[in-house]
Parts: C-alpha cells; structure tokens; sequence
C-alpha cells in the first residue's frame, strides 16, 4: 500500500475529520512505533507500522464490511434528508465515511444488506455474472403452483424487462403460504413485480441469505455487525440452502 499521511490515515478509521485528527496529532497524542509524531503531514504505512492513538493501538482495516438486519420503513441508501436510512442505524463504532448499501432492499423489504466502502466487492457480489444468489422468504396472498414454480424457472417476462430463471418453492403451505424465492439479479421490486405477474400480491419480504452468507439470526431488526473474513468468503460461495 504504501506510506500515506497520518492525519489521512486517522480519519479513514473514523477517528474524526481531517482537521481534529491534525488536532490529536499536534497535542503529541498520536504515535508510530512507539514514537510520539507532532505533525499531521507525517506519512506512515498503516498496513506495516504500529499506530497508537493517546496509548491505544489502532487496528487498521482498508475497508469495512457490516452485516444489517434491515427493518421496514427504512431507505436502503447512504443519506436522505427526508427518511431515515440504513447508515443512520449504524451505532458510532461502525461508522466511517464512504459506507453505502452493497445492494438495496425496498423500504418495506426486511432483512439481510451489506454495508460497506468496498465498491469493488460490491461490484463483483451484485454483477449476475458472479451468481451471487440471494435467497428470500416472502409471504404471498394467495397458494403458489406448480404453473407458478415452473414460470419462474423458465425466467419471467415483464413489461419492461426479462428476469433470469429463479427458483421457488413452499416453506408453509395455507391461503397465504409462506414461500421461498431464489434469485441472482436485483431489480427494481423484482420478486414482487414477478409475483404480481403470476397474478399474486407479496404481503411481507424478507432477504435471508446471500450467496452462502445467511443472516445472522442473534440479529434483532435494526442491529448490525462486522463480516468476519470467513463470512465474507461465503458471500462468494454457489452452494445454497435450496
């Protein structure tokens, strides 16, 4: 990676702005290698040497990647002045600037997102092409049949657009059942407007798992946590629960 300046470094980990970060290392508070530093310009190797912050070691990430249990009524986007959105829920900790939504859920859908600064990841884990499928639980309102599991199989044609092939199945059977949709791609409103077009309406909507990365479920809605690295590689895994 090589050497940046320190006050830069320090406020990619969310220790606070530019400026305050300069502050922290005017003040003699900040130190590399056990040497007290005084000039924000200064550069360090964040990925090489050892950074201390008023005695605390700093654990570097280039990048962070949080699991979000998603509730209703939230915007999956980074900010919007008139709605609360999933960077609002994170707690303090986990903030950092450039954090955005690896993919969206719609306000009402529930469930897993990832949230990350990594466009890279994101890119590859959102591109049909990976096969990064995302698994949903739905309710629907009416019984679903085997015309319909066959429909979705052969891949949906809608006004505006041709859906890849996804699977579906029944979890719960009933007047409302409770059914499982499996799909690589993440159009807009795509497993309801696929349902609306086999003439059924989606009451509820949740993301359960991505890839081989299923939600974690000590999760409440609304709470969040750090991927760990095995995690992340399961995003990237093709096996799936169905």
């Amino acid at each position: 990676m090589g050497k940046e300046r320190l006050d830069k470094i320090l406020a990619s980990q969310n220790l606070g702005s530019r400026k305050e970060c300069g502050l922290l290392i005017r003040r003699g508070e900040v130190a590399v290698n056990g040497v007290i530093v005084k000039k924000p310009d200064a550069k360090a190797d964040p990925e090489v040497d050892i950074l201390t912050v008023k005695g605390g070691e700093i654990r570097f990430r280039r990048h962070i990647y949080l699991m979000l249990n998603k509730p209703q009524g939230v915007l999956s986007a980074s900010r919007d002045p008139h709605a609360p959105t999933v960077i609002d829920l994170l707690p303090e900790k986990l903030r950092r600037r450039g954090l955005f939504p690896a993919g969206r859920l719609d306000k009402d859908t529930e469930g897993l997102l990832i949230i990350t600064d990594d466009g890279d990841l994101a890119h590859r884990m959102l591109a049909p092409k990976s096969h990064v499928y995302k698994l949903y639980h739905a309710v629907v309102d009416a019984p679903v049949t085997q015309e319909d599991i066959d429909a979705f199989a052969q891949g949906l044609s809608l006004d505006d657009m041709v859906c890849l092939p996804a699977g579906l199945g029944v979890l719960e059977d009933g007047p409302q059942p409770l059914v499982w949709v499996k799909i690589r791609e993440g159009k807009f409103h795509q497993v309801k407007r696929m349902f609306l077009a086999r003439g059924k309406t989606v009451l509820r909507l949740k993301r359960v798992q991505m890839g081989g990365l299923p939600l974690d479920p000590a999760l409440a809605p609304g709470e969040s946590r750090e991927l760990t690295e095995d995690e992340l590689k399961l995003i990237f895994n093709l096996a799936n629960l169905y």
